[in-house]
């Protein structure tokens, strides 16, 4: 009998879930090692692990890789359309950890759920786009009795953060996960750029090839969004406000533009920028009859969806994450998964592999914190280089690449300043 708190859809759903989470366990080597080493020395006793993630299959062995390190641990989703409602089911029924996640829920339960989390008197949070640490900090100020730090996920969050800690409001120390090199430079370039493009043509089953292809942002999710689409035969345009980026967009082989430009040409419109309204009423009123909007950033805000409305005479759901609004002049504009992350909302999110290397963060970052013993201030803190790494490393032996080592006479060379020409 079940006696933990909960809330999910269905707990007849769990064995398709807990099969789901096995198959996802596969591509996960390096958090299975990490688990291994975590049962044996249990670091993580005594702990009470709060986190607010994506429930899917691949979360779902993050969290029994923090429990076999003597983890209490909870979750609570961190978008309303990302769960996957059998994993939700398997993690209550078969690994007995209080989850509250509903794919589809509303807005009050989602923020129900986030509070259940809280309710269970968290030391460590884990978040992914900030949330958790907001509610805490604006209506649960109690719960941060309790609290040691906390983790971060994505870039959207650690913006958060970092504002928060400039205005002097951050109450506790968050490490920046998001910023680790095996964290951005492949979850967010390979994991979003293959995802994105899945969720896309789940969500519509159209051909890439020939397409106009609009990436709004051209950071590391925009670089993986612009190759994988280039891949598939897309004519790839980039938007940008960083001359940097920008520039480097440009010699990748892409065509830059205002998005007013983009807007008259574009047949497919993707925003990765971690901002609000990048698509707004301006450019909709310039898109051609037929026009494809879709969001990969973590919260619904980055294309002006209030907008979109008001320029419309209609709406209607034309396919499963696919809602046709036809505006006033006549022409349609195509909204994919209401504008929330669509890698999520139609795909499964980012591959097993990918999320491997993310989440053995995570996990040695707990360990990391359990070890800090409270001494850590109340600012953003990035991943020690120690820890990314090992992960690395572990990665690496996991694929069987063996690489080189330094020799004597090279460590001498590079940290002496006699060695000249």
């Amino acid at each position: 009998m079940i006696l933990l708190d909960y809330d999910v859809k269905d707990l007849k759903l769990a064995r398709e879930g807990k099969l789901r989470i096995e198959w996802a366990n596969r591509q996960m080597p390096v958090l299975n090692l990490i688990k291994e080493r975590f049962k044996k020395k249990r670091p993580l006793r005594g702990l009470k692990i709060g986190t607010c993630l994506h429930v899917t299959s691949e979360t779902a062995n993050l969290l029994n890789t923090l429990k076999a390190g003597g983890a209490d641990v909870s979750i609570c989703a961190s978008n309303p359309l990302s769960t996957q409602d059998d994993v939700a089911a398997s993690l209550v029924h078969d690994f007995k950890i209080p989850t509250f996640a509903i794919k589809g829920e509303n807005n009050k339960t989602y923020y129900q759920h986030l509070n259940s989390v809280l309710d269970l008197g968290p030391n460590i949070t884990m978040d992914d786009g900030g949330d958790l640490v907001s509610v805490i900090h604006s209506k649960r100020k109690k719960v941060l009795e309790n609290i040691i730090a906390g983790t971060e996920e994505t870039t959207t969050g650690v913006i958060r953060f970092k504002s928060m800690e400039a205005d002097g409001v951050l109450k506790y120390p968050i490490i920046a996960v998001n910023d680790a090199s095996t964290k951005h430079f492949f979850d967010n370039r390979y994991g979003t750029g293959q995802s994105t493009i899945d969720g896309i043509l789940r969500a519509t089953n159209i051909l890439l090839a020939g397409k106009n292809f609009v990436v709004g942002g051209y950071g590391w999710c925009g670089r993986g969004v612009a190759m994988r689409a280039e891949g598939m035969g897309a004519n790839v345009i980039v938007i940008e406000i960083d001359p940097l980026k920008a520039l480097e967009a440009v010699m990748d082989g892409y065509r830059v533009m205002p998005l007013r430009e983009a807007a008259k040409i574009g047949d497919v419109f993707i925003t990765v920028t971690g901002d609000l309204n990048v698509i707004r009423a301006e450019h909709m009123k310039l898109m051609k009859d037929g026009a494809i909007i879709a969001n990969s950033g973590h919260f619904n805000v980055e294309i002006d969806i209030p907008a979109l409305a008001k320029l419309s005479k209609k709406k209607r759901r034309i396919r499963e994450y696919v809602d046709e609004y036809t505006l006033k002049s006549g022409r349609k504009i195509f909204l994919l998964g209401e504008g929330r992350l669509i890698n999520l909302a139609a795909a499964e999110g980012h591959p097993a592999a990918v999320m491997d290397m993310s989440f053995a963060n995570q996990a040695l970052c707990a360990e990391y914190i359990k070890k800090s013993g409270g001494t850590l201030l109340p600012k953003v803190y990035g991943v020690p280089e120690r820890i990314d790494k090992d992960v690395a490393r572990l990665k690496l032996a996991s694929m069987g690449i063996k690489i080189d080592t330094l020799t004597a006479e090279q460590k001498k060379y590079l940290t002496s300043w006699e060695m000249g020409t």
